[in-house]
């Protein structure tokens, strides 16, 4: 980077939230600083749902991904539109109805105490624990490249948007939100053109796109029943479906956002808005990645994405081994660019043997990236995420002009302090509303909520900074996001299908139900390797099926009639 990037990138992360401090200027009551203001619109809330979700992990990690195994996590938001349409008919009209500041509040009208209490708690946990890998994600890929600190990456970006989400709200969220997405779009889109524009001359955008069908980076649909496998048709649709009905119409950082302003046309219009959106943009990230694989196939890839950590393997002894598979991979490499410029020109009658040598050569070259791996551990340099969250970091630096470099860092970084403030600012509000309120200061004036709610706010900031400046991350940054919303989703969604569908339930029985429930999931979480999606729909399952059952047997003498 230069003081060309530089510029760009300080001017665009400062300049977003400045604008949200001015326009959020004044004191604001509970349920403005909680929910808004009529002022924000549909389009504000469609993008900042959008915002919410698409946090730094998806621009870092999801090239990667389809780089190393192909486009086919595409179908983990298969699912998606089907549950919003659910959301905006069942949830939204309740939430509305009731005027509540967070989804639990419905379940403690509905049900009991202790029933509102466990759903915000779960919802605490998985989300206190995911604000740290939103921060911890991008720092420790951005760190590592670019040489900046750890710790002062964490600190940097997790201090400004703790600062402005605890002085604005939910008002300066949504509307930082709105610019920070339109930042990310345009750089992505941006990204992509420069991808295909660098692609080789060698073959044709159609060769190209066959090439990489060829070597299975384009296969976006997998039918197979198997449930062992993490990314099938039937997982993304039904697992997905439940995944997405639980985190928005369940998880407060998505139910905040599209409260805001008050409104149940604005609210709906803006989740429509998303479950247009989402998939297609989600594949055309991916669709980024393969075509970086194929900009990879023709200029000569480093033999290990992540270069600061292959860099100090070689000046810790190490440089003999490495620079073994190093040789190997480049004879690799050149052998695989001329057979897939072979199989390009190929007859139909010689493709497919053509297809299974570039196939082989591929794998060769994925055990020489293995054993570059073994080397580093060996080492004692082992990264803390996969090679595959280094590669669009990798081009964006090495084949981007300046100036896009710097927008395209200030995307990730706008992505993660989007995420980030949506998150704070939903963790903040659910303990004042669920439980500062309730159980600690019940008759206090609007205004001592608000300081509260800010005071609250802060401190889980602070918790979020902690975790990221400890957290060691094991797998995929995009999967890891996604394994921890499953492995605690499907029992909070069961309380809420539970609550809207189940009449004759009253709270201890689903209390206990979703207890029950979240305790198998961990279970089988800890002894099984069943795609993780599948949690979602257990979790859930297990709460409506256990929770009649508990009702007509250990508390049928307390039924009492359920309330909304």
């Amino acid at each position: 980077m230069n003081r060309l990037d530089y510029l760009v990138l300080i001017a665009t992360i400062l300049a977003i939230p400045l604008y949200g401090l001015w326009r959020t200027r004044g004191s604001a009551s509970l349920g403005q600083y909680l929910k808004g203001d009529s002022s924000i619109r549909w389009m504000t809330i469609g993008l900042s749902v959008l915002a919410t979700q698409a946090g730094p992990i998806t621009f870092l990690s999801m090239p990667g991904q389809a780089y190393e195994s192909g486009i086919g996590f595409i179908q983990n938001y298969f699912g998606q539109p089907l549950a919003l349409i659910v959301v905006c008919a069942v949830f939204v009209p309740i939430y509305q109805r009731l005027k509540v500041y967070t989804a639990y509040q419905y379940l403690g009208e509905r049900f009991d105490r202790k029933t509102q209490l466990l759903g915000a708690f779960l919802f605490l946990i998985q989300r206190g624990l995911a604000a740290g890998i939103t921060v911890y994600a991008p720092a420790i890929i951005l760190s590592a490249v670019l040489g900046w600190r750890l710790n002062l990456t964490i600190w940097l970006a997790g201090g400004v948007v703790i600062i402005y989400t605890v002085i604005g709200g939910t008002k300066i969220v949504s509307i930082t939100q709105r610019y920070q997405m339109i930042v990310i779009l345009i750089g992505m889109a941006i990204a992509f053109a420069v991808a295909v524009y660098r692609l080789s001359p060698d073959l044709s955008f159609h060769n190209t796109l066959s090439v990489a069908g060829h070597m299975g980076r384009l296969e976006a649909v997998n039918f197979s029943v198997d449930p062992h496998k993490r990314y099938t048709f039937w997982s993304g649709l039904i697992g997905g479906f439940f995944l997405a009905l639980s985190y928005f119409g369940a998880d407060q950082s998505q139910v905040q956002r599209y409260l805001a302003g008050g409104s149940l046309k604005e609210s709906r219009l803006g989740l429509l808005f998303n479950a247009g959106v989402k998939v297609p943009m989600q594949f055309f990230i991916l669709l980024l990645g393969a075509i970086v694989f194929m900009f990879y196939q023709f200029e000569k890839p480093p033999v290990y994405f992540n270069q600061p950590a292959y860099q100090r393997a070689m000046e810790s002894g190490h440089a003999p081994q490495l620079t073994k598979i190093e040789t190997q991979f480049d004879e690799v490499f050149a052998q695989k660019r001329a057979a897939i410029r072979a199989l390009s020109i190929a007859s139909p009658g010689d493709r497919e043997a053509l297809a299974d040598k570039v196939r082989d050569l591929d794998a060769q070259a994925r055990a020489l990236r293995d054993q570059t791996r073994t080397v580093l551990v060996q080492a004692g340099v082992d990264p803390k995420s996969k090679e595959s969250d280094y590669v669009f970091i990798t081009f964006i630096l090495q084949q981007m002009p300046h100036g896009i470099v710097g927008l395209l860092i200030a995307v990730i970084l706008c992505a993660t302090m989007s995420a980030m403030a949506a998150t704070l600012n939903a963790l903040g509000s659910t303990t004042a509303i669920d439980f500062y309120r309730p159980l600690i200061r019940p008759n206090a004036s609007d205004h001592h909520y608000v300081i509260a709610a800010q005071a609250l706010t802060a401190a889980w900031g602070l918790i979020a900074i902690a975790v990221a400046s400890f957290a060691s991350l094991v797998e995929n940054l995009i999967e890891a996001g996604n394994i921890l919303g499953s492995v605690f989703y499907g029992s909070i969604l069961g309380l809420f299908l539970t609550a809207f569908f189940i009449r004759g339930v009253t709270g201890s029985a689903v209390f206990f139900a979703a207890l029950c429930a979240q305790m198998l999931v961990f279970v089988l979480f800890a002894t099984t390797n069943i795609g993780y999606l599948w949690y979602n729909l257990i979790g859930c399952a297990v709460v409506l099926i256990l929770a009649p059952i508990l009702q007509q047997t250990l508390f049928r003498s307390r039924d009492t009639s359920a309330g909304v």
